[in-house]
């Protein structure tokens, strides 16, 4: 179950991040609602799953989540360039997540 916490909080991660963009400098009421409820939803989430996962594991899986998310919706959502080297450097932060995850008993 703590590893579904901290998969969701990623995703909300996610959301905030992008919202930001949306937000316009917090100058836009209903994006900076979403926004700042999705912040407070993720860093929630993330807290629960730490009582029962390693500090170090969590935050960077969840650093890793919100990262290549983000990433990827800014390809997708604001044209930003999907350069080999980027792709590569998203799968490293990938491999690195998987890789804490299988070294993570329990």
């Amino acid at each position: 179950m703590a590893w579904l916490l901290l998969v969701v909080a990623g995703l909300l991660e996610v959301g905030w991040a992008v919202g930001l963009k949306y937000t316009e400098g917090f100058t836009r009421l209903w994006p900076s609602v979403l926004t700042l409820g999705s912040m407070l939803a993720s860093v929630v989430l993330l807290g629960i799953a730490m009582k029962s996962l390693p500090v170090g594991m969590s935050y960077s899986v969840w650093v890793g989540i919100g990262a290549i998310g983000t990433a990827l919706l800014g390809i997708v959502l604001f044209a930003e360039p999907a350069t080999a080297g980027r792709l590569a450097s998203l799968g490293l932060i990938l491999a690195g997540i998987v890789g804490l995850k299988l070294a993570t008993p329990g």
